[in-house]
């Protein structure tokens, strides 16, 4: 039998947000693999269209849009325009977010607070009202939320980015029991540690408040994880590849941790310096 024949996404449409790079970029080519026609929307314009050409060198069917999530109009006009153009939408993969500048909350800036809110929650917030109201319409439909083990037990010092993965969640199972009438699912990805960009700066910030080398900031992680290993964005993938498929057709409202055992970081920092 052809490998490519019975795949599980075949002829579906779907939208995978910051798709340009780390998780997202894995998510875009397993929903891909699996028989989708992926659209990576991403404000990184470039970078997605040049991850999106290497992905049609594979066969694969990808293409980039650029877009600002942030933006409310631009995220309406986004998913109005594909309707348009593809007459529906499958699948709708809340990837994109942002991390926070290593800080205790008595010293978190408004605008540090406000920015990780407005790209990781409000953005998801927007994606998901403007997708909801087409697949209420379709009938039809899949969303998959990316939040976080910090989601669920927060990690000290990057308040704004526990609270908004924890607010994934929340819309997460709102938005499920809202959509349920219209058989649209809507289900929730908690990824635990993976090394990508995203995690390397947070490291490299977060292992100078502890005193040690990058080397040893990887290693502590690494023997926290029940598993010992850290991820790779085709772990994560494969999670949310399944809560997209036809297997989990009986399945919304959940958090999926997928996090090698991994429930959270709860390392309590040291007393600062008084200035």
């Amino acid at each position: 039998m052809n490998q490519l024949e019975n795949r599980p996404l075949d002829g579906q449409i779907a939208v995978v947000t910051g798709g340009a790079q780390g998780l997202g970029l894995g998510i875009t080519r397993q929903l891909a693999s699996d028989g989708a026609s992926v659209v990576i929307a991403d404000r990184q314009e470039d970078k997605a269209r040049e991850e999106a050409a290497k992905l049609q060198g594979e066969g694969l069917t990808v293409r980039a849009v650029a877009l600002d999530i942030t933006d409310s109009a631009a995220v309406t006009s986004f998913f109005a325009e594909l309707v348009a153009e593809e007459e529906r939408v499958d699948i709708l993969i809340n990837n994109a977010g942002t991390g926070q500048q290593v800080a205790p909350i008595v010293e978190l800036e408004d605008a540090e607070w406000h920015r990780v809110m407005d790209v990781t929650l409000t953005g998801a917030f927007y994606c998901c009202r403007a997708v909801g109201r087409i697949m209420e319409e379709q009938e039809a439909g899949c969303i998959v939320n990316i939040s976080s083990i910090n989601g669920q037990n927060p990690a000290a010092l990057v308040a704004a980015y526990n609270i908004a993965k924890a607010g994934i969640i929340s819309l997460t199972r709102t938005l499920a029991l809202e959509l349920a009438a219209y058989g649209v699912r809507v289900n929730a990805v908690c990824p635990g540690p993976v090394y990508t960009e995203f995690n390397q700066r947070n490291m490299a910030q977060r292992r100078v408040t502890l005193g040690i080398s990058e080397e040893e900031m990887i290693e502590r992680i690494r023997t926290a994880i029940p598993l010992g290993r850290w991820g790779e964005p085709e772990d994560i993938a494969q999670g949310v590849a399944f809560l997209c498929s036809p297997a989990a057709s009986w399945i919304t409202g959940e958090v999926l941790r997928v996090s090698g055992g991994m429930e959270g970081v709860s390392a309590t920092p040291p007393k600062r310096p008084r200035q």
